[in-house]
């Protein structure tokens, strides 16, 4: 029988390394990240290709509190530019 592992029996830290964020993994990762929430942490030293599915799974990624560590300047640019385009539409 198979269903969620429970909570006691996960690691205190999952570490993801990623290569892409096109929208075609962003939807697989949603999955995943729904599992361990809090207690991940994305890599993204090695992601050299990004799409804007890939930018809007990062920013949801952290408004739930998972970090992103080594990430290269030009995409936390990108999160911060459409961060700001986000808020901008808001007010």
């Amino acid at each position: 029988m198979s269903g969620p592992v429970p909570r006691s029996l996960l690691p205190p830290r999952v570490d993801l390394q990623l290569r892409s964020l096109e929208r075609p993994r962003t939807s697989e990762l949603r999955a995943q990240v729904r599992n361990f929430r809090a207690r991940l942490v994305l890599d993204l030293n090695e992601v050299t290709l990004v799409d804007a599915a890939g930018v809007h799974f990062l920013l949801a990624c952290e408004a739930e509190g998972i970090e992103l560590v080594h990430c290269s300047p030009y995409i936390r640019e990108w999160m911060d530019r459409e961060q700001d385009t986000t808020r901008g539409r808001l007010i």
